[in-house]
């Protein structure tokens, strides 16, 4: 879709590393907190830009940010792996992508991301 939106070639595989980065960060929250919830992820291509949406349905309000609350030694060491593969991955992505915006919402977790195309992608 990024090719056909007219991204760069040399481009694709920052596209592909983000957005996997991405969903798996969704995928991660989901599996912790609501697995029955879909991970939703739009992609769009207006005027110059090619953008990509990953949504989670992981409530910002969650005390424990979508992480189950634990009681023994390794489910505690889980967590705290988690929690920092989780800030770790938001600065991979804010690395590969051209430009990014992460919003929490009592809903859920947003991150859109967006790369610029060599044409004007037609509306």
């Amino acid at each position: 879709m990024a090719r056909r939106s007219g991204v760069a070639e040399a481009l694709l595989d920052e596209v592909r590393l983000a957005v996997g980065e991405a969903c798996s960060r969704a995928v991660e929250a989901h599996r912790r907190r609501c697995p029955d919830e879909p991970v939703r992820l739009e992609l769009s291509g207006t005027g110059r830009r090619f953008e990509v949406i990953v949504s989670d349905a992981v409530p910002a309000d969650d005390e424990t940010g979508g992480l189950p609350q634990v009681e023994k030694p390794d489910e505690a060491m889980e967590q705290v792996w988690s929690d920092e593969t989780a800030e770790l991955g938001l600065a991979v992505i804010a690395g590969l992508a051209d430009d990014v915006d992460i919003s929490s919402t009592p809903k859920g977790v947003q991150i859109r991301m967006s790369w610029p195309a060599e044409v004007e992608i037609p509306q």
